[in-house]
């Protein structure tokens, strides 16, 4: 079973990222949950959401804590909440940012871990871009498809096809695959290195 947090602000799309991340696995032929957990239910206010996919049968329905992987919508949450308690020692970590690692101050968090397995996407930026709005879930999402290799870009435009319509769809599709695209590149100069 892998296991996936998320963490953001209310208004980014968390939720729904998770919810499409389980669509997009469900689109796969594996089985998905995808679940919430909200404290003050406020625009602004943190958020955590969870997704569950596996080749088996789910059972499990508390929150994930130990995660394989932790997306951060908001980067705004890494001196405010323990966004990374938990977290596989050789699990996924994808920040929403244009700045490194360390400029971050996450250099020791950083320096532990495989390479291969973090990376920063400006995901606000390619919502703003692609849909207009400032909001970097499906980007992530994408991005993630292409970091983890769990699910594919395909299964993620098929989820989007399913949330979204019209110039919605379009936008996000271009957003998704753009991220996806510019993950795969980074990742590569990372192996090459």
């Amino acid at each position: 079973m892998f296991e996936l947090r998320i963490h953001g602000r209310g208004g980014q799309g968390v939720v729904t990222a998770a919810e499409m991340f389980s669509v997009a696995a469900f689109a796969e032929g594996r089985n998905a949950q995808a679940f919430p957990s909200f404290g003050s239910e406020r625009m602004g206010a943190p958020v955590v959401s969870f997704c569950r996919i596996s080749d088996r049968e789910i059972r499990l329905r508390e929150p994930i804590m130990e995660p394989d992987a932790i997306i951060i919508q908001d980067t705004t949450l890494l001196h405010q909440v323990d966004v990374f308690a938990g977290l596989k020692p050789a699990g996924y970590i994808l920040l929403n940012t244009s700045r490194s690692f360390e400029e971050l101050g996450l250099g020791d968090l950083a320096s532990g871990r495989p390479p291969e397995r973090l990376c920063t996407l400006a995901a606000t930026e390619l919502g703003i871009k692609h849909i207009g709005r400032p909001i970097p879930n499906v980007p992530l999402l994408a991005g993630f498809a292409a970091l983890s290799g769990l699910i594919r870009l395909e299964s993620v435009i098929k989820a989007i096809g399913e949330k979204f319509s019209g110039k919605v769809a379009d936008g996000n599709i271009a957003a998704a695959t753009e991220a996806y695209n510019l993950i795969k590149a980074r990742i590569a100069e990372v192996q090459h290195a």
